[in-house]
């Protein structure tokens, strides 16, 4: 057995899917089913039924994937206790971000602790928010700056950044420049561009039309606010963020009842030293 093996099944096992699972550990879908059936010649036991689109665990799978969860975190507990009796002139820290994230309070930090700790090895990563946590739960990051809809798990030390509703913004010649606010439905009627699924604001969207039983598909999906504030400015449609990422030229417009969308950082359990001072410097940089 090894440790990768582990962690596919347990993921396959997650998300219902090997390719669901794939995604999340981006790799591909072979590669996962590959090794779980690997797993599973080791083990004698077949870990998984599989569908045209699914894998459900099976009775033995049932009793084996929780001690396979147990060996995984066991696992992460070594590296936070090694991390610890080599305190933070050495060890390593695996942090993700959103995509494109380039708020000064990140890269001043980032920064700031390779300058104060160079023997740390440092590595980063970027995916949309859905992949980010489910990295964190896994084990395979150790802290993150993701964006979010709904609470966090109550697991994961969270501080919270930025906390705001959608807003939408609009060209200056936009029928809306002069109002101070929309209803959702009005989005209905529109080219609405947006970021993907996965994301906070995407989430947040999601959850103002179901409150107020609409339903909107947005005609442009882009990972960068810019990339739609610019498709906005062009008249290209209406750009539906965060408020704080619509500034001039651009008019922001608030929506009524809009959802509100969350920039949290989120640190796994029981990090390692490097992990916590590099958890701390990010926290004094963006929270205070």
């Amino acid at each position: 057995m090894e440790i990768h093996q582990l962690r596919y099944a347990t993921e396959v096992a997650r998300q219902g899917s090997f390719t669901a699972a794939a995604d999340i550990l981006h790799i591909s879908q072979s590669g996962v089913s590959a090794q779980v059936a690997k797993l599973e010649r080791e083990l004698g036991v077949r870990l998984f039924e599989r569908g045209s689109r699914i894998a459900t665990p099976t009775p033995e799978g049932d009793a084996l994937l929780g001690h396979v969860q147990s060996a995984l975190d066991a696992v992460a507990r070594i590296r936070t206790v090694a991390d610890d009796l080599v305190g933070v002139t050495r060890g390593q820290v695996r942090i993700g971000t959103v995509i494109g994230c380039t708020i000064p309070g990140y890269l001043n930090a980032f920064a700031e602790f390779r300058r104060a700790h160079p023997g740390v090895v440092v590595t980063a990563s970027e995916g949309n928010s859905v992949d980010l946590i489910a990295a964190l739960t896994a084990g395979t990051l150790d802290v993150a700056l993701v964006a979010h809809a709904d609470p966090l798990s109550a697991s994961f030390d969270v501080s919270t950044v930025v906390d705001e509703p959608l807003a939408v913004a609009v060209a200056g010649d936009h029928a809306w420049a002069r109002r101070a606010s929309i209803t959702a439905a009005e989005l209905a009627d529109e080219h609405v561009l947006t970021l993907p699924s996965g994301t906070g604001v995407r989430t947040a969207l999601e959850k103002t039309c179901a409150a107020t039983g609409i339903a909107i598909t947005p005609a442009v999906e882009v990972y960068s606010p810019d990339a739609a504030l610019a498709l906005a400015a062009q008249g290209a449609g209406v750009a539906v963020l965060s408020a704080s990422m619509i500034g001039e030229p651009l008019i922001r417009v608030d929506v009524d009842g809009a959802a509100h969308t969350s920039l949290s950082l989120a640190t796994r359990i029981e990090p390692g030293a490097a992990a916590r001072a590099f958890a701390q410097t990010l926290r004094t940089r963006l929270v205070g």
